[in-house]
């Protein structure tokens, strides 16, 4: 790996101050974590600084700090050469900041409108809004960005994506000089992210500054103006964005070379671990199979109804209509737990919603599928219970810095692993992976590939749901394309393509899908 060049760092403290936002030698740290460590990087107005840098490398902490959430144990926060302190999110706000998290922060049971505009209803003098005033509003931020979100509608009804689209809106309405983006294009599809990318270059032509993370390394090179490289809570990389090649940029994040990015191993499929079919679909329906060792992937526009009909397989959401068939036996799936009892686990598309139990221990979380296994009489082993955990903190290597720690203080790729974990604990056979890399690093990403890879060995299945295309064309053996909330079509690895996919997926490919065969119950 080359040497690192300090004259391409960030501002020092012997540097004049530049026009825009700067941070000079900030430093955070928590119990038993350093997060941050003397870091110094600007954005200056007009530009897309992009930061890179595995799950744990302090990205989320600078951007809290930033945002006012957090306060820096030491350090300088420059706006346009003078300091200033963001000791609230509303002084932030003030000062022309403004952040898009990577976990959603919308209040569910509010309509979209209210969302958009909470905290700021009193617009119009001293009063307050009328619902109807605010959708009035709402339509005219969504209007000017292209979007068509029901102002209305309920956040909490809305999908991922268009949740997404509700924070950026939120941050947009509000005339930031400065957005500071956490994995905005998360959950959004390629025209959804085309638009945003659209939006953007607009805000930099009238000179608002962007401070953009993301995980999504392709689209680096598209958006940004400089990259600078976090590793183990130090910048050790700032430059302008096609300065080095991203196996470059890859390398000065984990710190090492890292090879092909989907390591999938060829396993011969065993037996018939699960079939599943909507009998409302009919004979010319296609059905769903799964068998050991066997990744298969399930592939569709948002709003395809993959989640649903993963959650349907579950129990989370039952469906009476659905005929299920786990090792040849037909079941009834009426809840997660019955689920879990017939050797299903799942790792849900949203993690901090459906995955964890936030204000609970590491420990609690990896270990709470298993405590009918852990306990005798309603008393819990503990000393079996924190070998388990143990274990499994080993085996995924989760950073943390003991069990004992709210699952909350991880970082995003920590938590994922803790939400597998739990499932790998319960030794089921089934393992639905509900977009398992969304807002996780390159290198956590290869680890998640590698112990797909390391499942498939002993005989699991596993169901991988994914809008990373290459990913799901790498890792899958199979692929089933939804479209509407139906399969229609059924493609082996080596006959899907890109193109193919998304013809099915589309609706356009729906009228040959009787080529491609059916599996039947």
């Amino acid at each position: 790996m080359p040497a690192q060049d300090s004259s391409t760092h960030g501002p020092s403290a012997s540097e004049p101050p530049i026009s825009g936002l700067s941070v000079l030698g900030i430093s955070k740290g928590f119990p038993g974590v350093q997060a941050l460590d003397d870091v110094s990087f600007s954005i200056h107005r007009g530009e897309v600084h992009v930061i890179l840098g595995e799950n744990g490398a302090g990205k989320s902490t600078l951007l809290k700090i930033l945002s006012g959430a957090l306060q820096p144990d030491s350090g300088q926060i420059l706006l346009d050469g003078k300091e200033i302190h963001l000791k609230t999110p509303g002084a932030a706000s003030q000062a022309g900041i403004a952040a898009i998290y990577q976990e959603l922060s919308l209040v569910p049971w509010l309509s979209v409108a209210h969302n958009l505009f909470l905290g700021r209803e009193c617009l119009i003098g001293r009063f307050f809004m009328s619902s109807k005033r605010l959708s009035e509003k709402a339509d005219e931020v969504f209007t000017t960005l292209g979007l068509s979100l029901d102002p209305k509608a309920l956040a909490g009804d809305l999908g991922m994506a268009e949740q997404q689209l509700v924070e950026i809106s939120r941050a947009f309405s509000r005339s930031a000089r400065f957005i500071l983006m956490d994995e905005p294009t998360a959950s959004l599809t390629e025209t959804e992210i085309n638009l945003l990318f659209g939006k953007i270059e607009t805000l930099k032509k009238a000179g608002v500054g962007i401070l953009y993370i993301s995980h999504r390394l392709e689209e680096i090179f598209r958006i940004a103006d400089r990259i600078t490289v976090m590793r183990d809570g130090k910048s050790v990389y700032s430059g302008v964005a096609g300065a080095l090649s991203l196996p470059e940029l890859i390398a000065r994040m984990v710190g090492r070379p890292i090879g092909n990015h989907y390591p999938k191993e060829t396993i011969t499929p065993g037996e018939l671990l699960l079939e599943a079919k909507d009998s409302v679909s009919g004979e010319k329906g296609l059905a769903f199979s799964l068998r050991q060792g066997e990744v298969v992937g399930l592939a569709g526009l948002v709003g395809a109804g993959r989640t649903e009909w993963a959650r349907k397989i579950f129990g989370a959401d039952p469906d009476p209509h659905m005929r299920i068939k786990v090792s040849g036996t037909e079941v009834s799936v009426a809840s997660p737990r019955q689920g879990r009892d017939l050797g299903m686990g799942m790792v849900p598309e949203n993690r901090k919603e459906h995955g964890l139990i936030a204000g609970r221990s590491v420990l609690h979380n990896i270990t709470i599928t298993i405590m009918d296994w852990l306990s005798r009489l309603g008393i819990v082993d503990q000393k079996r219970q924190s070998a388990v955990s143990a274990e499994y903190i080993g085996k995924l290597s989760i950073k943390c810095p003991s069990d004992s720690v709210d699952i909350s203080t991880l970082s995003g790729g920590n938590q994922q692993k803790a939400v597998l974990a739990k499932w790998l604990a319960r030794e089921g056979k089934i393992i639905i992976l509900d977009e398992p890399t969304r807002g996780i690093d390159v290198g956590a990403k290869l680890e998640m590939y590698q112990q797909m890879n390391a499942l498939c060995r002993e005989g699991k299945g596993i169901i991988l749901i994914s809008s990373d295309l290459p990913e799901l064309l790498s890792m899958s053996d199979r692929l089933y394309v939804m479209h509407e909330g139906k399969f229609v079509a059924t493609l082996d690895k080596r006959e899907a393509s890109q193109e193919k996919v998304l013809e099915y997926a589309s609706g356009l490919g729906y009228k040959n899908t009787n080529r491609n065969g059916s599996v039947g119950l």
